[in-house]
């Protein structure tokens, strides 16, 4: 369909739906099931570690051509495909249970992650931009969250009656079905040097000294991410007096994160981007230590909301700011963040799975991956510091 004839509505939820497929599907429903697979597949501890960092390590390689290719309808072509890739290594994750096969799938699933996350926040950002719309992702980045709840419930509501197998084919059945408006509604793209008023698109790269500061920060944030989302439910059913309540909280850090990035989009407006993300980084230290802390359902649940609204308002913020500074190429600062994103995410799974095999318990990953946050929360405000330098200057 042609961008002149889709609504922002169309475009803004096409968005959605990718997300949905890429990340509440191929990514976020190995959450859920991690507990029902290493019960019934007889996964062990170590290896779901490391099932984990693959899925990232094909998140990073897919950032990795998302940085080097400049080309937009390649770009539009790498995305379609990463859709198609969603449904096909869904489907591979029930298709037996030798370990190299879901490795192979937890793979082409971080991969396909890539597309949804960066090439297509990267287009439908271009897309807002040329047609002088707030260049604002609140709304598209919903998505996130609502997949997260998604893939919970669909987990809650079948784990009576369906095995961990049945459960990926299911998956695989509403993945093709978002595949639909994924397809239909994402607009053409417009390589034109001009916005549709006529006025030239100019970037306007960070210096090389806020860059570097910045992808440090944002890999600390990867950390703070990738450990509580990979390793929560397991966690959570853990505690004592909490047996099979991991899903409840999984459900609940969707919950957070659903409205969160239409929030930090308006705080961001009233105290800075810059402020936002300290402020969203120094919430989140709070949301992943209350597991560690506290054993109570209630406590625990505001915990995992606090963690999924500030997590991924940091990634709306973060992405949405590198496509400012890029607004004719917007995933190559996009890619380049999440190179640093995307390296905390292979390590800190693979860790964290070490570390709880060793103590038996995986609360120490969360506490290591709350002092990171502070680092990074200290890495921002220097970054403020810098007010000088044009990254920390506010864009429109």
């Amino acid at each position: 369909m042609a961008s002149s004839s889709l609504s922002r509505f169309q475009v803004l939820s096409a968005g959605i739906f990718s997300l949905l497929l890429t990340l509440g599907v191929a990514r976020f429903a190995y959450t859920p099931l991690l507990p029902l697979m290493q019960e019934q597949a007889g996964l062990g501890i170590a290896e779901a570690g490391w099932l984990a960092a693959i899925n990232y390590a094909g998140y990073l390689t897919g950032a990795l051509v998302a940085f080097v290719v400049t080309d937009l309808h390649f770009k539009m072509r790498l995305f379609r495909w990463g859709l198609v890739m969603a449904v096909v290594s869904t489907a591979m994750m029930g298709m037996s249970e030798n370990l190299v096969l879901w490795m192979l799938a937890r793979f082409l699933a971080g991969l396909s992650g890539t597309a949804g996350m960066l090439l297509g926040t990267g287009l439908i950002l271009n897309w807002l931009i040329r047609h002088n719309l707030r260049s604002e992702l609140g709304f598209h980045f919903s998505g996130i969250g609502l997949g997260m709840i998604g893939a919970a419930v669909v987990v809650e509501g079948l784990s009576p009656g369906f095995d961990w197998q049945a459960q990926w084919y299911v998956f695989t059945a509403i993945a093709l079905v978002l595949l639909i408006p994924s397809l239909a509604w994402f607009p053409t793209v417009d390589t034109s040097p001009f916005d549709q008023t006529g006025q030239r698109l100019e970037d306007r790269p960070p210096s090389v000294a806020a860059l570097r500061l910045f992808m440090a920060a944002y890999f600390c944030a990867g950390v703070g991410f990738v450990v509580s989302t990979t390793f929560i439910v397991a966690i959570v059913n853990r505690l004592a007096g909490l047996d099979a309540m991991g899903n409840i909280a999984f459900i609940a850090i969707g919950v957070g994160a659903a409205p969160a990035c239409i929030v930090w989009d308006l705080v961001a407006r009233r105290i800075g981007t810059l402020d936002a993300l300290i402020l969203a980084a120094l919430l989140q230290v709070l949301g992943i230590l209350t597991p560690v802390f506290s054993h109570g359902l209630v406590t625990n649940l505001v915990g995992a909301v606090i963690f999924g609204a500030t997590f991924v308002g940091m990634v709306s913020l973060v992405l949405t700011m590198a496509g400012r500074y890029y607004p004719t190429r917007p995933a190559k600062m996009m890619g380049k963040m999440t190179l640093a994103y995307g390296l905390a995410q292979i390590l800190a799974p693979a860790a964290t799975g070490l570390l709880a095999e060793k103590t038996g318990d995986y609360r120490v990953g969360l506490i290591w991956a709350a002092a990171t946050m502070v680092v990074g929360s200290v890495l921002l405000g220097m970054l403020r510091g810098r007010q000088k330098d044009s990254l920390v200057q506010e864009s429109g």
